[in-house]
């Protein structure tokens, strides 16, 4: 009996601090995602689903608050023996579980409409840029901050500045198109360094991460799994 009430205890404990990791993360996000709800709420005629791009923060801090109480109910109803918070840990989890698999089944069935819609969000985006920048400051800085975070030029390239209002007012192109040089900006100078777009950058970056992820996220489907059938088992003991 001791033995499950440990192996329930890591367990959940592990997930206690999955949930404080998540909630830090998006504190953080949500901090400094300012500058991307902007560039979202200034393209027009977007798709309804793109506004919700900039409330991850918001979902990740309530994911992480959801999996820190099912720590605290998994440990809690172990110590205690309460039947009553072990059964409630197995309820949520149990439904956190077939969440996520519906979420990764409606993934894999709808990537050909995600595609359509990041080419249709693509487009919305430089025109943005071409009406905008340079001539709304709000966008402007968003677009500018955006640029000097992520180390990359407009959504696709230095192509989506041309005829822009800032070119045509200052004959150059944003630094950020030629790697933040000193030296003014011109088209040459862009189409030489020819700098990654914003999208292609956070394209990479979660490819570069996904087998990382993918990697947690079967971890902690692993650890839920043997956390529900521990459970039962110190529910009928």
């Amino acid at each position: 009996m001791w033995i499950l009430k440990v192996i329930m205890c890591v367990f959940n404990g592990v997930i206690f601090l999955a949930g404080g990791v998540a909630v830090s993360v998006g504190i953080l996000v949500e901090m400094n995602s300012k500058y991307l709800r902007t560039v979202l709420d200034h393209i027009k005629d977007s798709p309804p689903a793109l506004a919700q791009v900039g409330n991850v923060g918001y979902l990740l801090i309530a994911v992480g608050a959801v999996l820190a109480i099912m720590g605290f109910l998994g440990c809690c109803g172990a110590l205690c023996e309460s039947k009553c918070m072990l059964l409630t840990f197995f309820i949520i989890i149990l439904i956190v579980f077939l969440a996520e698999v519906a979420g990764a089944v409606i993934i894999l069935l709808f990537q050909p409409t995600a595609q359509k819609l990041l080419e249709e969000i693509r487009q919305k985006a430089a025109q943005s840029i071409k009406s905008s920048y340079g001539e709304n400051k709000v966008l402007t800085t968003a677009w500018n901050e955006t640029m000097n975070l992520m180390k990359c030029c407009g959504y696709n390239n230095y192509n989506d500045f041309t005829d822009s209002p800032f070119v045509k007012h200052n004959s150059q192109y944003p630094n950020d198109c030629c790697h933040g040089k000193p030296a003014k900006c011109t088209y040459n100078e862009a189409r030489i360094e020819n700098v990654t777009g914003c999208f292609d950058a956070l394209a990479k970056l979660v490819k570069d991460n996904s087998n990382w992820l993918a990697g947690v996220a079967i971890c902690i489907a692993a650890i839920e799994v043997c956390a529900m059938i521990v459970a039962i088992l110190l529910y009928k003991n």
